[in-house]
């Protein structure tokens, strides 16, 4: 559908890539020159390009691969007469013997990853690696059956999406892109690996996809490009943002031991539980609750811009909605021994992580019993996150999910349960992590003054299409999406979207799962929606302005709804930024094809 609705554009597409690479009108059509580097290459036959284009126009996407398939088998046919045509390299050559096998099967130029990385746009030409082959993919981004996804390999290896995508794992999928060849990555590139350094406490953490937005590297803390989340409920794995104060520690399942201990009114019970990695798993019943977990930090990058904060720099990236299976917190705080005459005197419950500095300071949080033990808390000591074995990023073996509670308090790589009548007296506890006035600086600020963060409040974003996208007057409209959730199990029970900077308002369609959201439909227990709505408008482009502002604001089931801006919620760490979200989308008028 993305195809058909670019059509206009393609019909254009000679004019851009004259633009871009200057050459006789005339001959616009079929040949263009290289970019600065891959002049050193020999001519490429730009003409293949355009009637892959002209294929697409006339018949779709399954046409342009049906016919970009026809058209290498005959170019096959041409070789035998002496023609030569560009071979994937084989999935078995060494990195080795590239450059060498290189220079003697073609006479195609070597880059290196510097300059395929300044690549990444269509104005600077569209470029991934592939197995040791570079590819100028400019022309087939708007053909692309999975539409501007194919942006996010931009500059970089297709390798790490191809893996999420077994559908690009067929002959006609590489015999396209080997139309596409331009050169070869240097061989130093290509045998280049991250080495692990023994005296390094970040060496031993996990690979993570290249597509996620890094905001820190040690300790790794990153989110995903906004497009990525509106399209799915359940956010993948590997997808997922990534949170992490401290080093992944690499815990062996066997010997995994969880300590839950009852401190009592003064400290005077002793001996504690501890409970193996099978004996969660098989002592207690498996529950599954669809949750969406969220950064305190998340927007802050729209509070920075309003005036400085101090914390990661994060998008709208820091959220994401998962099913997490495991054992319910309250069966397991009841076999060690908890008793409703403990509510008497205990008030927290406190987690500890196996993560820790180089000091042996280990990440800690807790969260108040009531939400702990009861019934409707829906906390769970997850094992499994969306149907596999709990990622390391995400806390193997075991997390504490707290639905409705905000990230900090989900305790990655458990390794110890308190049930107390304080709080952790953990760092992230005590001295990070609350909110303060507009007025608050960091020669007046007092931790202890404020309450540490547990539910957060109702929060929405836009996430398609992104600040400072252009859209063509010819497409007529425009579709936005979004997400949308509220602390506390509070269901998100409307969106409202404006595209005159708020001026006017319309009310989105609302997802509760990957299908749109029906009259009737079956809501969740009341205070026990957990999980985020996904939103979706399709709006007419107006025909009186060149530029729209997008806004979008959320209202939940207590009729808590957004403020409309940032400063009088303004706070030193840039927490709980849940101002109206707002983007700007350009219109571009019809250009003169000729």
């Amino acid at each position: 559908m993305l195809l058909l609705r670019r059509c206009p554009r393609l019909a254009r597409l000679c004019s851009i890539n004259s633009h871009r690479h200057p050459v006789t009108p005339a001959l616009a059509p079929c040949t263009a020159s290289f970019s600065s580097d891959s002049d050193r290459g020999s001519e490429f036959r730009w003409s293949r390009r355009w009637t892959h284009a002209v294929a697409g126009l006339l018949a779709g996407t399954g046409a342009v691969l049906a016919y970009a398939l026809h058209q290498h088998k005959a170019e096959k046919a041409d070789a035998i007469t002496g023609q030569t045509v560009d071979k994937l390299p084989s999935s078995s050559t060494s990195s080795s013997s590239t450059s060498s096998s290189s220079s003697s099967s073609s006479s195609l130029p070597i880059f290196s990853q510097d300059e395929v990385s300044r690549h990444r746009t269509l104005q600077d030409g569209v470029w991934v690696t592939f197995k040791g082959g570079v590819y100028d993919i400019t022309e087939f981004v708007a053909m692309h059956p999975g539409g501007d996804k194919i942006m996010l390999a931009a500059g970089g290896a297709v390798e790490p999406f191809w893996a999420l995508y077994a559908v690009h794992n067929q002959d006609h999928v590489l015999e396209i892109l080997s139309e596409y060849k331009v050169g070869e990555l240097r061989a130093e590139d290509q045998k280049k690996q991250q080495s692990l350094n023994p005296s390094d406490p970040f060496s031993s953490d996990p690979e993570r996809h290249p597509v996620l937005r890094i905001n820190n590297l040690k300790p790794f803390n990153a989110e995903p490009p906004p497009e990525i989340l509106s399209e799915s409920y359940i956010t993948p794995n590997v997808f997922f943002f990534k949170r992490n104060h401290l080093p992944v520690p690499r815990i062996d399942p066997e010997s995994y031991k969880l300590t839950v201990e009852i401190q009592g009114p003064n400290r005077e019970r002793g001996g504690a539980l501890s409970l193996s990695l099978d004996d969660l798993k098989n002592k207690f019943p498996k529950h599954t609750v669809t949750a969406t977990i969220q950064c305190a930090g998340n927007r802050r990058s729209d509070m920075h811009k309003a005036k400085q904060v101090k914390g990661l720099n994060w998008g709208i990236g820091a959220i994401g909605n998962g099913t997490w299976s495991g054992a319910k917190l309250r069966d397991v705080l009841l076999a060690a021994g908890y008793s409703p005459d403990d509510a008497n005197w205990a008030r927290h419950v406190q987690f500890e992580g196996l993560d820790q500095d180089v000091a042996g300071t280990t990440y800690g949080a807790s969260i108040p019993l009531r939400k702990a033990i009861s019934e409707d808390g829906d906390c769970l000591l997850a094992y499994e996150m969306n149907g596999e074995e709990l990622p390391l990023d995400h806390g193997f073996p075991i997390r504490v999910i707290v639905p409705g509670t905000v990230g900090a308090r989900n305790v990655k790589w458990l390794g110890k349960i308190i049930v107390s009548d304080v709080e952790s007296s953990s760092h992230w506890q005590q001295n990070d992590y609350k909110g303060f006035s507009p007025s608050t600086d960091w020669d007046t600020v007092d931790y202890k003054t404020a309450p540490a963060i547990q539910e957060l409040p109702i929060q929405s974003a836009i996430t398609v299409p992104a600040d400072g996208a252009i859209v063509d007057r010819s497409d007529e409209e425009v579709t936005l999406k979004g997400y949308a959730w509220s602390g506390g199990g509070r269901e998100v029970v409307r969106v409202d979207v404006s595209i005159d900077g708020g001026k006017t308002w319309k009310i989105a369609q609302l997802k509760s799962s990957d299908k749109e959201q029906t009259a009737g439909a079956t809501a969740p227990p009341p205070g026990q929606a957990w999980a985020w709505k996904l939103w979706e408008l399709t709006v007419p482009l107006p025909a009186d302005t060149e530029e729209m502002e997008v806004v979008c604001k959320a209202v939940d089931s207590s009729y808590n709804m957004q403020p409309d801006s940032i400063l009088p919620i303004w706070n030193l760490r840039g927490v709980l930024s849940n101002a109206w979200h707002r983007v700007k989308v350009k219109i571009q008028e019809e250009q003169d094809d000729q």
